[in-house]
């Protein structure tokens, strides 16, 4: 008896057959979404210098990272805990040669050594688009619009889900407004940033340390809840809280260029939406399931100033990054996974079965010749003579066709089942592929 039983580490999952292929299928909408949108895939180092996060975020991200230093070593590492800073290190790498647009994504797996919670976990997949050299309301939509057709692919609506916008722009003119000296712009940022973390009376007590008058703490903490469809007009925004229209005409470009891409119904304003790193510098939004329910599916905006940071020319930037563990929740609760996921493992195209004897000795040629053919094989590792209890094996791997080798094969001659239909008939050797290719039942 073993002395200890291990478990996966705190914050990580196991992936057996069927969940992978969840994962997969989630996985495959990403793929599929990126590649119909022009993006090429791309993939970086797992571990990068620690100096790449705190060039980004700051000291102060390096508590939530594994970090380590190899023994004898000089140089501090990190697992990566996003993707951004990698895919801008690489952009600046190779900025003179690269073609405009760069369009990239990647599904990396990411790390945080945070206190594990619903919807967070220590290691977990994630989904990057980013969109390089343009600028424009335009380009920001077609990211959105990215993340929107891999949602809609896993079956989700915009009755589901909601990407929630706001733009950097429209965020410092209304704080303008509002009375918030330049000086604490950033602090009052900070604190939209944090609204939902706070009650309401600690909201107004740190929007009033803001040096804002008491009717403009009012104003402020009203701004920071409005919401509103994307398709509506700022009116009633900008009255409600004595901010001029015009400072709302980044949002209403966004507008034009999301009804011109047939997205606007999945689009709702909320000006709270900061994104609190500092490095965001126009449109930004998340993706949220529509209750509220769980944290943000998607989050990302316009960083137009990143490349640069790491020593690269001044580029236009735009991009998110989708993790698969909200979203797995969301789809479970919107019963939008298979009830049965051996459903989304691979299927055989033919299981072959010996009826005993001699004829066990054909198995394994057989087998080669049709997957060098390209077919998925399988084969019974029972040692037994009832063929029944084999082609019920066959069938609960969910293969199209049962191949029984008996003792005609002498003459070449093999048995084959169809095990949708029931129908069985007799065929040469030389059919197998060629039948066994052709697969009417495929899933």
């Amino acid at each position: 008896m073993a002395e200890h039983s291990f478990q996966a580490p705190k914050g990580t999952r196991d992936f057996y057959p069927t969940d992978l292929a969840l994962r997969r299928r989630i996985e495959s909408a990403w793929r599929s979404a990126s590649v119909d949108f022009g993006f090429d895939e791309i993939e970086g180092p797992t571990f990068e210098h620690l100096s790449l996060y705190t060039a980004k975020s700051g000291e102060g991200i390096v508590s939530e990272l594994f970090s380590f230093r190899r023994a004898g070593g000089e140089n501090d590492y990190a697992l990566r805990p996003e993707f951004t800073p990698t895919l801008a290190r690489m952009a600046a790498a190779k900025a003179g040669g690269l073609p405009t647009p760069v369009k990239w994504f990647a599904i990396p797996t990411m790390y945080r050594a945070e206190r594990p919670q619903r919807g967070r976990l220590r290691e977990f997949g994630q989904w990057n688009i980013d969109l390089l050299g343009l600028e424009g309301a335009a380009v920001d939509v077609e990211v959105i619009g990215v993340a929107i057709l891999a949602l809609e692919r896993l079956g989700l609506t915009a009755r589901d889900v909601q990407v929630r916008v706001s733009h950097r722009a429209v965020i410092a003119r209304v704080l303008a407004a509002l009375g918030v000296p330049e000086g604490k712009s950033a602090d009052a940022m900070s604190l939209l940033d944090r609204r939902d973390k706070l009650d309401a009376a600690e909201f107004h007590k740190r929007a009033s340390a803001l040096g804002l008058a008491s009717d403009a703490v009012q104003r402020f903490d009203l701004i920071a809840r409005a919401t509103q469809p994307l398709a509506q007009t700022f009116d009633q925004l900008a009255s409600a809280t004595g901010v001029e229209l015009g400072a709302f005409s980044a949002l209403e470009e966004l507008r034009a260029s999301a009804e011109s891409a047939g997205i606007l119904e999945w689009c709702t304003v909320d000006v709270g939406i900061v994104r609190g790193l500092a490095y965001y510098t126009g449109t930004v939004f998340e993706i949220h399931e529509i209750s509220g329910a769980e944290r943000a599916i998607a989050g990302g905006g316009r960083y137009d100033g990143l490349i640069e940071l790491f020593g690269g020319p001044r580029m236009p930037a735009c991009g998110f990054g989708m993790g698969d563990v909200v979203l797995s929740n969301v789809l479970a609760d919107r019963g939008l996974l298979p009830k049965d996921a051996q459903d989304l493992l691979p299927r055989p195209d033919a299981f072959i079965v010996s009826a005993g004897g001699d004829a066990d000795r054909f198995v394994a040629a057989l087998a080669r010749n049709l997957r060098s053919a390209g077919l998925h094989v399988r084969t019974s590792y029972k040692a037994t003579r009832n063929v029944g209890k084999l082609l019920s094996d066959a069938n609960k791997a969910r293969a199209r066709y049962a191949i029984i080798i008996g003792a005609e094969i002498a003459d070449g001659r093999i048995a084959l089942k169809d095990l949708a239909s029931g129908e069985q008939r007799w065929i040469s050797i030389d059919e197998a592929a060629t039948v066994c290719g052709h697969t009417p039942h495929a899933s």
